[in-house]
């Protein structure tokens, strides 16, 4: 790909134009992914730094994510200051670490001078203690200062997501004194949606929309236009509550204050997206037994390390489930059908149960179930388990006579899956309940418990059903 490529020409359509990164599914198309790694071993300084300079960050991040883990760092190497190290917070953590060990003190500390604090401050937190120290001794002082005093907040607060790079202006000026500092300042951020007032000490007195600002002539004194009731974090605050409060009342942005009311940055809608798909994310692992730091790109002994506690948990209940079945063991030898539809009705119950409880925990994760409606909400839980636990005892019923053709062998399974799938919706909701009220997260140890339940009752009601209906000894 890189020698079909004439770089030298500023006037044809871009590289991109002519070679796409993405097929019309938007998936990274594997010839871009062969001519860039081609380009990579022929050393084409020239054609890879054209090409990352007309990439996003995040379509730079997709590269290096597809290429070979010994050629990322050549592209780093080589692109040099036309990389953007932007990109590294896009791919995932394992990536980065491996990138950023590679590289030198000082070519990561050069990168990082180009970033904004916030990026700045996830791609170092990555790295241990003494590669992070390294790299900020490289850098200047002042941006050296700000970048420690954000890495000093504990993580996932709002502290540590805030950009530093904000514009305050005392309140006794103009509107005319602000848009003139505004156009006159060069090392304003980037991106910006408001401008906040402080006193001499720092301390927020409120904010200015960018809209309110530009409709107001410029004799117009700040103080008649300063919000003082914007919605404000400190940086003690936990990232996710932040993300709520944005969700809650519609913000793109929030300036960030510490303990003694100082302004200290800001929190943009860019930055809660991010929070908004890691806790997502973190929950969906959550869910599965899956820890929240696993990565698709850690290595095999990684994941399996990562998975085998809670395997070995589900291990544990399996035989609880299991000990059910020994306490029928006569009834099974006399009766196969049992044995052949036992498993049945545990599965159904253990899918009614995940249903709810997915329901729930997301409810709880987003504090829309709490004490006020917590006893409507388990009650339509209960409603809807037995309403399906109906309906399904009439199909799983005739399914299973038409099968056997044993008199009653209907009626017992379709109790039990009644019983069964009521059982599932209770425990599908009281349970991640439960876990949040002793402090425990919900999402990660709940459904473990709700499928123990459900293979019980399960188990216990059909057989228990069926030793009484036909008489077993």
């Amino acid at each position: 790909m890189a020698e079909d490529i004439d770089v030298a020409h500023p006037d044809e359509a871009s590289l991109l134009d002519r070679h796409p990164m993405r097929d019309g599914e938007g998936q990274i198309r594997p010839e871009f992914v062969e001519g860039i790694t081609r380009a990579i071993r022929a050393e084409d300084a020239a054609f890879l730094r054209a090409i990352v300079a007309e990439l996003h960050e995040a379509d730079l991040g997709d590269l290096i994510a597809a290429l070979e883990p010994e050629d990322r760092v050549t592209l780093v190497e080589l692109t040099g200051s036309d990389f953007d190290f932007s990109a590294l917070n896009e791919v995932d953590e394992t990536v980065r670490e491996e990138i950023l060990e590679e590289l030198e003190p000082e070519e990561v500390a050069e990168g990082v001078r180009e970033l904004e604090s916030d990026d700045a401050v996830e791609l170092l937190q990555s790295l241990d203690e003494e590669d992070r120290e390294e790299v900020l001794e490289k850098l200047p002082p002042l941006e050296r200062d700000v970048i420690e005093r954000s890495l000093e907040y504990p993580e996932n607060s709002a502290g540590r997501r805030m950009q530093t790079e904000f514009i305050s202006v005392p309140p006794e000026w103009t509107v005319g004194h602000a848009i003139d500092y505004m156009r006159e300042t060069s090392d304003l951020p980037n991106r910006f949606y408001e401008i906040y007032a402080v006193d001499a000490d720092k301390r927020w007195q409120g904010a200015v929309p960018l809209d309110a600002l530009l409709r107001s002539r410029r004799v117009v004194p700040l103080t008649e236009l300063v919000d003082e009731d914007r919605r404000r974090v400190s940086v003690l605050d936990d990232q996710a509550e932040v993300a709520r409060m944005f969700g809650k009342y519609n913000l793109v942005a929030a300036p960030v204050l510490d303990p003694e009311k100082r302004l200290v940055g800001v929190i943009t809608i860019d930055d809660i997206v991010d929070v908004i798909e890691e806790e997502a994310e973190q929950d969906l692992k959550a869910l599965g037994g899956v820890t929240s730091d696993e990565e698709l790109s850690d290595s095999v002994w990684t994941i399996a390390r990562g998975r085998f506690n809670w395997l070995l948990v589900n291990l544990a209940t399996a035989f609880l489930a299991s000990s059910v079945l020994g306490l029928f063991e006569g009834q099974l030898e006399k009766m196969v059908a049992l044995a052949v539809l036992a498993p049945i009705v545990a599965s159904q119950g253990g899918n009614a149960a995940t249903q709810t409880m997915t329901v729930a925990v997301r409810a709880l994760a987003t504090r829309r179930l709490g004490a006020t409606n917590a006893w409507r909400v388990v009650m339509r839980e209960a409603m809807v388990g037995l309403v399906n636990g109906i309906a399904f005892a009439v199909i799983t019923g005739i399914a299973a006579y038409a099968w056997f053709n044993i008199p009653g062998l209907g009626v017992v399974i379709g109790l039990a899956i009644i019983c069964n799938l009521f059982a599932g919706a209770l425990g599908g909701i009281l349970i991640p309940m439960l876990l949040e009220r002793v402090k425990a997260d919900p999402a990660v140890a709940s459904g473990t418990f709700v499928t123990t339940v459900t293979d019980v009752v399960g188990f216990f009601a059909f057989l228990g059903i069926a030793t009484l209906w036909f008489g077993l000894k």
